[in-house]
């Protein structure tokens, strides 16, 4: 299959899934959870296919802004995708797949920039995994803060509008929510730690903006959950701290992305 078919024939099912979703939204009407999942998992497939052919190369991984934003994309439908195995998060769908659909389709038309392909020791390979995984787990903590705050508001307004039917309990929403924080923050620990013991400097000049970022979004998530646990911080507070951690991390990784492959080399 190639990377064209395999793009289009992604964007198509996750396009169609989010068509679907926002109709059901539109008519207040329950929506097929069955198909839901049928048409995610199949756009999933393809994206995967797409993201092997991209990534590999005979001269290591191609990992491009626009790959690495495929590939976070990818990542964090996977996991939700599992998640729906236990608890009925399908809405969650909505926002990532329009995420996914934008990725698979920019990963496959926009140049890709100045970048080297990745042939490294499997501890710096280490580095790379854990660094994106806490991206995407972290995505999914950002996009689920965005959906329980318009929960919450949809909950306070009298009548309550039939919108929230399609929302799973408020508590299932927000224990979630901090368990992919959890997972998140253990994971971009983990990519601090391989960064510091298999990178020859953390600190070096073309690192040293994204791991000062890093670090202090590490901080912020670690005030969250010590906050949450100890606090009982929750609602609108743990979601500006949700998101001011997303955005500094975000900074680190795509910013210096982009200005290390398309504003230096100009």
């Amino acid at each position: 299959m190639s990377t064209l078919f395999s793009s289009l024939l992604a964007a198509f099912f996750y396009g169609a899934t989010c068509l679907y979703l926002v109709n059901c939204l539109w008519r207040r009407a329950p929506f097929n959870k069955v198909l839901v999942t049928s048409l995610t998992l199949i756009g999933f497939a393809a994206h995967g296919i797409h993201l092997f052919t991209l990534l590999l190369s005979e001269q290591g991984l191609v990992l491009s802004l626009f790959n690495a934003s495929s590939l976070i994309a990818f990542s964090i439908i996977g996991l939700v995708l599992l998640c729906l195995t236990r608890m009925p998060v399908h809405i969650l769908l909505l926002p990532l797949l329009s995420l996914g659909a934008t990725t698979v389709i920019c990963s496959q038309f926009l140049p890709q920039g100045h970048l080297q392909p990745i042939n490294e020791a499997p501890g710096i390979l280490a580095h790379i995994l854990f660094s994106i995984l806490a991206y995407g787990m972290i995505t999914i903590a950002v996009f689920q803060s965005m959906i329980l705050l318009i929960q919450d508001q949809q909950l306070r307004k009298r009548p309550v509008s039939t919108l929230i039917k399609h929302f799973p309990p408020l508590q299932s929403m927000e224990s979630l929510l901090f368990g992919f924080l959890w997972a998140g923050w253990l994971l971009l620990s983990l990519s601090l730690v391989t960064g510091w013991m298999f990178l020859d400097s953390l600190f070096a000049q073309h690192l040293v903006h994204k791991t000062l970022l890093s670090c202090i979004a590490w901080l912020v998530f670690g005030i969250l959950l010590w906050g949450r646990y100890q606090l009982g911080w929750r609602g609108h507070k743990a979601i500006r701290w949700t998101i001011a951690g997303f955005f500094l991390l975000m900074l680190a990784y795509f910013g210096s992305k982009l200005v290390r492959e398309f504003i230096l080399v100009i």
